[in-house]
């Protein structure tokens, strides 16, 4: 356990140097500044009490060595505010687009044992956490340095008067450790919780028809699993922040009880009235700085759970893709190399874990032509998704290797060769812009011919919105492929979600329109119906693939003496 902790604070560090790096000079530079003025505060009270029973009284030496002060203190603690303000956002946005760019670093296969929820937990809550306590980092180390300077100055006066203040500080320190231990356990157990609230969260937003439908299922998603996780939060941050308040409470009345034993025991002490006015002026004003830093220890340990959670994440995505290139590319002209063939050889792949959940496809040998229109179908579990996504070389096979054009598709290549598809999946994404390069009036075609243009046209690189039926949507995204021009074009049960009209326009005017135009087309389908207009069919059945040749003109036979079945 011990080396666990070792090793997570190893990384922690590590990913806080990484990300500090670049402004580091400039972050100790604005911090100096604001000590300087920290300082500079802690000196003026000296100046202030100089002038209250200083023998000489006023003098212009005095005000000017007080405004002077006030110059220092106001534009030191101005400076580096406004600094590191500036440069904790840097780090926040650096920290933003470093997790972005792991996740899309990361194998699809990494990124889909991850938990959608968690995931939006850490780019969400443990950002705004780090991002709170960034901004009020400088403000910390000022109360940090007015509080050392005022206690330089209460040594100067008295040491009799600076021992009971450090006796006292060290009593609140100590109040504050015996309770920090109680809510760091707290805090971490609203971490844990925060990620079941996201889990909820989701649930109400993404199952809203479904909760709609079910008073039983609403009832339990709302009333205990979302209620819960909300009130397991507010009780344990409650308990925390109660806890705070007593050691800040507590420690602050150690500060009154010191004051208060110099006052009613001046004479006994033997201290001089002006040391105790000036001890009494330091003490009130240092109060609040000392509050400062003790309201960061709280802040501190939930910026450094969420920071924890964050590097842990950074440490799971640590294995990345070669070659994902993050830059914008600006103009990008569409379309991508011919092919000639894609080869599948001795391609196998298996997902592990438990029985039930374990599946092995392959080993596979197939070879795809350029120009073929090849229909995946099966049984559903059958491993059709498995086998496109090794096509698309989302998946690394573990035994096999994949060939274009005879080339094995190295690590470093297979960025590269994905650029080769357009993708139109099961659970696709809609992006609402065109794709780089594609002209408008490519589009307005396109939509009219697929029946969205009454409710989608162009505007600029946009489409006008993609808030339409499911439907409808994946009609867009067949535009969006379509305008891509890449050589080769893979679809997941495109027509599962279209009437008959547009299902038969999908199948015999689309496709082979597309085959047309030089397109290689892998469709995943079970609308055996339209299984005639394929060059090739593969069957798939417990992860292992059966080919079936069949050419447009078998199949035309087929169909005149009657369909097997619908979609």
């Amino acid at each position: 356990m011990g080396r666990k902790r070792e090793s997570e604070r190893q990384v922690l560090l590590r990913e806080f140097v990484r990300l500090l790096r670049p402004f580091l000079v400039l972050m100790v530079v604005a911090t100096i500044i604001g000590v300087v003025g920290g300082l500079a505060t802690a000196w003026l009270l000296s100046a202030i009490n100089d002038g209250l029973h200083g023998e000489e009284g006023v003098t212009w030496q005095l005000l000017a060595r007080f405004a002077a002060l006030c110059v220092v203190s106001v534009g030191g603690t101005a400076i580096a505010g406004a600094v590191n303000s500036v440069v904790g956002q840097k780090i926040i946005a650096a920290l933003r687009k470093d997790i972005s760019a792991r996740i899309l670093r990361a194998p699809i296969a990494s990124l889909e044992r991850q938990r959608a929820h968690r995931l939006m937990s850490v780019l969400t809550n443990d950002v705004d956490t780090v991002s709170a306590f960034t901004f009020n980092f400088s403000g910390y180390a000022i109360a940090l340095a007015v509080t050392i300077g005022s206690f330089a100055y209460l040594l100067s006066l008295s040491a009799i008067v600076f021992l009971m203040a450090i006796v006292s500080l060290a009593v609140g320190i100590l109040i504050n450790i015996i309770s920090r231990r109680v809510w760091i356990r707290d805090y971490e157990g609203v971490r844990v919780a925060q990620d079941e609230l996201q889990k909820q969260y989701r649930a109400v937003i993404d199952g809203a028809k479904e909760l709609k439908i079910s008073r039983p299922r609403r009832s339990r998603v709302h009333g205990m699993l979302l209620s819960g996780a909300a009130d397991n939060i507010a009780a344990l941050k409650s308990r925390a922040m109660r806890l705070y308040w007593i050691a800040d409470g507590a420690g602050s009345g150690v500060f009154f009880v010191v004051i208060g034993l110099l006052i009613a025991g001046r004479n006994m002490l033997g201290i001089d009235v002006a040391v105790i006015t000036g001890a009494v002026i330091v003490l009130l004003y240092v109060k609040g700085p000392v509050e400062q830093i003790a309201s960061a220890l709280p802040v501190f340990d939930q910026a450094r759970i969420a920071f924890g959670r964050i590097a842990a994440l950074s440490a799971e995505f640590t294995q990345h893709e070669p070659n994902i290139d993050m830059t914008y590319p600006g103009v990008v002209v569409p379309g991508a190399p011919a092919i000639r063939s894609i080869e599948l050889r001795g391609v196998s792949y298996a997902f592990s874990g438990d029985t039930a959940a374990s599946f092995a496809l392959g080993p596979i040998d197939l070879t795809i032509h350029s120009g073929e229109m090849l229909f995946i179908v099966g049984e559903n579990g059958s491993g059709k998704t498995t086998l496109v996504k090794l096509l698309l070389g989302l998946y690394t096979p573990q035994a096999g290797e994949i060939l274009l054009d005879g080339e094995a598709v190295t690590p470093e290549g297979r960025d590269d060769y994905r650029q080769l598809f357009s993708t139109i999946f099961s659970d696709y994404y809609l992006f609402d812009d065109l794709a780089y390069g594609a002209l408008p009036e490519e589009a307005a075609p396109h939509l009219q011919r697929l029946g969205i243009a009454h409710k989608v046209s162009i505007d600029g690189d946009r489409f006008s919105t993609t808030d339409l039926s499911t439907g409808q949507r994946k009609r867009l995204a067949l535009v969006q492929a379509w305008l891509e021009r890449r050589p080769v074009i893979v679809t997941d049960e495109w027509a599962a979600d279209q009437d008959p009209d547009f299902r038969r326009v999908f199948y015999e005017e689309l496709l082979p329109e597309m085959k047309r135009q030089g397109r290689t087309l892998i469709v995943v389908s079970h609308d055996d119906r339209y299984f005639h207009v394929a060059d090739r069919i593969i069957h798939m059945a417990n992860g292992q693939i059966v080919v079936s040749r069949l050419t447009q003109e078998e199949g035309a036979k087929e169909a005149a003496a009657g369909p097997s079945g619908g979609g």
